[in-house]
Order: C-alpha cells, then structure tokens, then sequence
C-alpha cells in the first residue's frame, strides 16, 4: 500500500470514529445510554420529523414516544418491571418498535423471538428467556396456542395476541383492546434505565442445534447504533432508513431502528422482505439508506433488469455477508457506490467494517482481535509447547477470537452454561480470557480481513480443508446458477466428507456445461460430487441457507424428491435407487 493510499485510509478511520465518538454534537450522556431515553430525546427534539413509516402510515417521533409510554403503562398494569422478561414473537410493525421501547422504560428485557421456529424450538426460546408475558402477532397465534400447554411459567392470561392488519386477534386476548385506554404519559416513578441494564435478548440463528439467547445491555446497543447511524451509514434528519429484514435480528435492531435513533433518520419498515417489492419500495419512502444480510442483495440481483434499477435515492448500505462474486455487479447494476461491508456477532465483543468498499473484505484488524491456528475442519485451537495459541501470518486462515477485557465485554447468554462455552482460557498468557467467535477468517496485506467460514461449515476431503464458502462463491459463477448452498455429505468408507451443493438455477442452466465449469474452476477435492437441483432453497428468517436438514438428507433419492446427480468420469448422472446402494455399498467408488 503506498503512502498517499496510507494517509487516504488513516482519513477515513479518523472521520469514522469522529462521528460516532461519546462527546460528538448531539451525543446523550453515558448513563442515558438506553433506547427509551433516546426516544424522548427524539420527540423532544425532531417531534414531528418522520420516525416509522409503515404501509400507509406514518408515526412522527412524538407519536412514536407517546405510543411507546401506552405500552409501558400497559405493561406496568400486568405487574411487570426490572428484570422481567417479556417475549416479543411478531413480524415487523410500529406495535413491535413500541412495545421494546415500552419495555426498556421499565428496565423489563424483551425477548426477540425468531419467528421462523416453532414446536420444541419455539417452548425452548421462551424457556430459556423466562418470560412472564408475551406479544403475539396474530401471524403466529396458532402456533403458539399449540405450544402453549407446554409453557409452564407463562399463563395463557399473559399472553396478547396484536393484530397483523390483515386478521384480527382470534385466539388470545387483543393487544389492542388491552392497550387503547392506557395514557400516552411517561409511567410515574419508574427509575431511568442506564447503560448496564439488558435491553434486550437476541437468539443465534439456530442453523446448527438450537438458539441460544444472547444479553444486549443498553450500553452495547446504543454503541453498535452509534456506530451504524453515524459511522456507517452517516445519517441525519431527513433521511430514511428502509429496513426489510426482521427486527427479531440484530442488524434491524442495530442498524435499523438503533441507527435512526442515534441519529434523529426515519426508518422505513416492511412486514417481510420482497425482492419484487423491494425497490417500488424504496422509491415510494425516498430511502437514502437500506440494511442487508446474508444473500438478500443475491435475491434482488436474481430480479429481471428494470430500466428504473437506478431511480431511487439511496447512497449508502451496510450489511454483512456479501460474497465478493455479487459486490461490484450489484452495486454497478444498481448504481450504489458506498457499500459498507461489516463483520460482528450478535454476542461478539468486537465489530470490524469495511470503510473503503474493498471486495471480499470485512474490514481491518482491531486491538484485541488475533486469527490463531486451529484446525479449520473442528475449530479446535492449536497450542504450542508453552501451551498458548500462535497467531497466523499474513495469507492464512484462522479462528477470531477476542480478548475479554472492560473495553471488549463479553455480555454473554441468558444460559450461563453456553456462555462459559464460548469462552477461551489462557490464550496468550496465563489467566487470560478470549471471546471465540467460532468463525474462520483470512488475514491479508495491512491487517484487512475477510470471511471465510463458520467453524463446521469447513470439512476435510482428500486430505485437504474445504470452505463451503469459498466453493459457493465459484459456483455462484457457473452459467445458470442463481445461487448455491455446499455442505459435506458422509459416504460410507471414504475418509472425510464429500462436497454436494444444492443449487437454485435459470434456463440458462445446462448440466454438462456446468460438469465443464466445475473441472475447470475447482481442484478435485474442492469439486461437489453430488449435486441436488432445486426452485427453492431453504434459508433462516435472515436469508442464511440451512445446512444440517441437507447434510441428514444427503443423496438419498428416498428422503429428497429434488432432482439428483453424481459425479462421474467428467460428467454428472442422475442419482436412483440402485446408484445411491452402489455407493452406500461401496460398489460405486469416489473419485
């Protein structure tokens, strides 16, 4: 990197961390650091600016505060207070934004609950939040009310059904009847929530086992929003902030609703993400700004060109997980230039972001943040002879783990087993603690980083590691192919697991081309031998694609009635019953 390169890099941190710095203009003291506190900021200041716009509605910051104080009243008549837990299971609406932020007023912890999950993943959500109420949208009623037996510290009388707008509350008692004659004042004698309070718990994806519920307190909440609405996406009044992904998630609850807050923007909610709807969308709320995840700009890249694909507004996105085959297609095709690529767990203790739209990179090395050797297939550390872990050397891939000090905590988990699994000791040196991400990630030139795989989702094959994700990316690639979802699969006698990938694809899709693009672009081990085409694939609330369903599903024409092929002498063959018995027997031997 030269000099000038040096200094232009060296600008724009120092300009980043000028915006969201503590004493910036605008900046609440740090023991207001909650987001009740900042909503009564808002409506004190920007009252009638927009603040949530849903559908046809509009809520100006005043009304939004008001609203918010109803839910508060409301939830003090029910008895609940500090420390309670109130589960929040309902797609994205104002009601939602009002009732975390009636919540957080009394010091209460609003359990987001993942409305993908249902059955014993659902009972185990709320277990695990011991939540003594709840808010259902009525979306998601019925499959409450089959679960609700099984609730046994939650009584059926707490729990309030919140019409969608489209049905009326039919099963529990409606939210809105409850709420309607409570006052829009602040809730008389009820201490401020300060900065080392819970806001909220946030469940992990869930993509391998079952969620755990991680602890956001205010003061993690309102640094991440302050980092997004002023660092990243640099917003101001006036500005809106389309959010499409589900407020159950962190990046909605960060970049979204924390990003308007810290910033006085508006936001611009949708009940679920459209990739037909989305940018009519855009255009009919003048977004400036929008959030993404995972392979949701895939899906909007995967819609017809439209000569209108660059009328709208918006200047600046952030997100994560945009794979470097899609980063300059898209934000060519669209016409976006400021793509703000980040990295950060929802219970990590460190963030990094990409301030200067680098493809494929997730943003710099930060203090306390080391890539030690482990074995890329487990995630096990490596430990030399003194019994600490060594970092890796620019050029290769390692675990991020981050030191656990007062300026990086580790909040943790609601379960406190699961916290203290996350939990490295004596990493560097003797007594010291280290955050596992259970992420791999690569180190290049001047400490840039960039994603590689989630710990698991990295298999061993011929004797060499395989990321899923970097295979995905070249497949991306092939003609034809939307997108595309690797695993490994077991093969009985073959040492390690065999690449398949599951892909979504057009007309253009010809599978003796894509047999050619494969043994072009990819070494024998990394090459899948099985492939499984579908119309459909199956992702989490969040668009990140499920795994383990795929991988117990495997080859087996009898457990998957999509399309089936084998990898054999340069070519892929269909996949019958008496091919799968072959290999399973060994008769039909990978090569």
């Amino acid at each position: 990197m030269s000099r000038l390169e040096n200094l232009k890099t060296s600008w724009v941190q120092f300009r980043f961390f000028a915006r969201i710095a503590p004493n910036a203009p605008g900046f609440l003291p740090s023991g207001s650091w909650s987001a009740a506190r900042l909503l009564e900021d808002r409506a004190a200041k920007n009252g009638q600016s927009p603040a949530i716009i849903f559908e046809d509605r509009l809520y100006s910051w005043s009304e939004a505060n008001a609203e918010a104080n109803r839910w508060a009243n409301f939830f003090v008549s029910l008895g609940i207070g500090k420390g309670d837990s109130v589960a929040l299971l309902l797609d994205n609406r104002p009601e939602f934004l009002f009732a975390l932020s009636g919540l957080n007023r009394l010091k209460a912890v609003a359990a987001l609950i993942n409305t993908n999950i249902s059955g014993k993943g659902l009972v185990h959500a709320m277990e695990i939040s011991n939540s003594v109420a709840c808010i259902v949208g009525s979306e998601h009623a019925k499959k409450l009310d089959e679960v609700a037996d099984d609730l046994g510290t939650l009584p059926r009388e707490m729990i309030f059904e919140q019409a969608d707008g489209h049905r009326a509350p039919s099963v529990f008692s409606a939210a809105d009847d409850a709420i309607q004659d409570f006052p829009e004042s602040p809730p008389e004698g009820v201490e401020k929530p300060k900065g080392s309070d819970p806001m909220c718990y946030i469940y992990t994806s869930g993509t391998t086992g079952l969620p755990k519920a991680a602890i956001i307190k205010n003061s993690r909440w309102f640094a991440a929003s302050s980092m997004f609405g002023r660092g990243l996406l640099e917003l101001s009044p006036g500005d809106i902030n389309y959010v499409a992904l589900p407020l159950y998630h962190s990046n909605a609850i960060f970049a979204g609703w924390g990003a308007v807050l810290t910033t006085g923007a508006g936001i611009a909610l949708r009940r679920k993400f459209s990739a037909s709807q989305f940018w009519s969308d855009v255009r009919r709320h003048q977004a400036t700004s929008f959030i993404y995840i995972g392979e949701l700009l895939r899906y909007l890249m995967n819609q017809p060109a439209q000569a209108s694909d660059r009328d709208h507004a918006v200047r600046v996105i952030t997100g994560n997980g945009l794979r470097p085959d899609i980063w300059e297609k898209f934000g060519d095709r669209f016409g976006i230039r400021e793509i703000r690529e980040f990295y950060g767990a929802t219970e990590g203790n460190a963030a990094n972001v990409n301030l200067e739209s680098r493809v494929g990179m997730v943003g710099r090395l930060q203090p306390g943040q080391k890539i030690v050797k482990c074995d890329l297939s487990t995630g096990e550390v490596q430990r030399n002879e003194s019994g600490f872990c060594e970092e890796v050397s620019p050029g290769g891939t390692g675990l991020l783990v981050t030191v656990i000090s007062v300026a990086t905590p580790f909040d943790g988990y609601a379960d406190k087993k699961a916290t203290e699994k996350k939990i490295l000791l004596d990493v560097f040196k003797q007594g010291d603690r280290c955050f596992n991400s259970g992420d791999l990630l690569s180190v290049h030139d001047h400490g840039w980083l960039a994603f590689v795989d989630r710990v698991g989702d990295t298999f061993r094959w011929k004797g060499e590691n395989v990321s899923t994700n970097e295979v995905a990316e070249t497949l991306n690639d092939a003609p034809g192919v939307l997108e595309s979802n690797v695993y490994g699969v077991s093969v009985p006698g073959a040492d390690g697991r065999a690449g398949m990938a599951s892909l979504n694809c057009n007309s253009a899709f010809a599978l003796s081309e894509f047999a050619d693009f494969v043994q072009e672009n990819l070494p024998i081990f990394q090459r899948p031998y099985f492939l499984r085409i579908q119309q459909d694939m199956r992702i989490t609330g969040t668009f990140k694609h499920q795994k383990v369903d795929y991988q117990k599903e495997g080859y087996d024409p009898a457990l998957v009635s999509d399309p089936l092929y084998f990898l054999s002498d340069d070519a892929y063959h269909p996949i019958d019953q008496a091919t799968y018995s072959a290999i399973e027997k060994g008769d039909l031997k990978l090569r």
